[in-house]
């Protein structure tokens, strides 16, 4: 080979390389590659997962106000985000139908409507190997003096593909209100004088009565990421108090009374304090 002809061999080679280099598939495409038979078990929904990205729906309108969203990390599990899809779409169906049928009463009686809304944003508490729980703040406005709020939770089990209450991983709710109601029923008292709220007189009140804490809304946590060791009880108004003294979030420690009246499969997966 003549030092002549070097330069043309290697454009020749650099043509035939670029025209061998294949163009790099979409993110569509990889996940229908994955879902082929003989794909590796589960491929298409960890490409899936990996191009996830956060869901954050808004409507309003003279009828309604509607918002849902759920963070990265639960659109990442195809079934964990088909069933918040489809609660969404519930929860949007139910407001569109009641609004309708309270502003056609209020055109009726001659009365103004008012929007009604159901605002929900689902947001991880804590995301360890087997586990993503997470917690939403709700506010709805279906008419009346004012709004309300309240709380939801979930809890997804990576090892057994299914979501779960933060309840369902203990023996039964009264074994989980006997091991926590002392400092649960002390830390409402705490978080009651923290907003200058005293203690009634009257220890029959209608709010001076702890509750129970199963019947309330529980959050589970976890401060390394790997291990459940943090507990939250959320009080909606009206539960404890007026409603202009809003929801509680009260703390309760894990302790080993509490991971006690864990079911067995998931007591590895708590760390008690003591």
């Amino acid at each position: 080979m003549t030092s002549k002809s070097l330069p043309i061999v290697l454009i020749a080679a650099t043509l035939c390389s670029a025209c061998s280099k294949e163009p790099e598939p979409t993110p569509a495409e990889k996940v229908a590659a994955a879902s082929v038979p003989g794909a590796p078990p589960g491929a298409a929904d960890d490409v899936a997962a990996k191009a996830a990205t956060a869901s954050d729906v808004k409507e309003s309108s003279d009828l309604i106000e509607f918002a849902y969203s759920y963070p990265r990390e639960a659109a990442a599990i195809p079934d964990l985000a088909k069933w918040l899809d489809n609660d969404r779409a519930k929860k949007h169906e139910a407001l569109i139908a009641d609004a309708t049928r309270d502003r056609d009463a209020a055109k009726k009686e001659g009365f103004p409507y008012h929007a009604h809304s159901h605002l929900q944003a689902w947001e991880r508490v804590t995301n360890t190997p087997r586990f993503l729980s997470l917690s939403s703040d709700i506010s709805t406005y279906t008419g009346g003096a004012h709004g309300m709020t309240s709380f939801d939770t979930l809890i997804w089990d990576r090892n057994r593909a299914i979501r779960l209450k933060p309840l369902d991983l203990f023996t039964s709710g009264e074994a989980f209100d006997a091991a926590i109601r002392k400092p649960f029923c002390e830390a409402i008292v705490r978080a009651k004088a923290a907003r200058g709220i005293a203690p009634s007189d009257d220890p029959e009140g209608i709010f001076e009565k702890c509750p129970a804490a199963s019947t309330q809304t529980v959050w589970l946590g976890s401060s390394d990421g790997k291990y459940l060791d943090r507990l939250t009880i959320g009080i909606a108004p009206y539960e404890i108090g007026p409603y202009a003294e809003g929801n509680y979030k009260i703390n309760v420690p894990v302790t080993g009374a509490l991971v006690k009246v864990v079911k067995p499969e998931y007591q590895r997966d708590f760390l008690p304090l003591n």
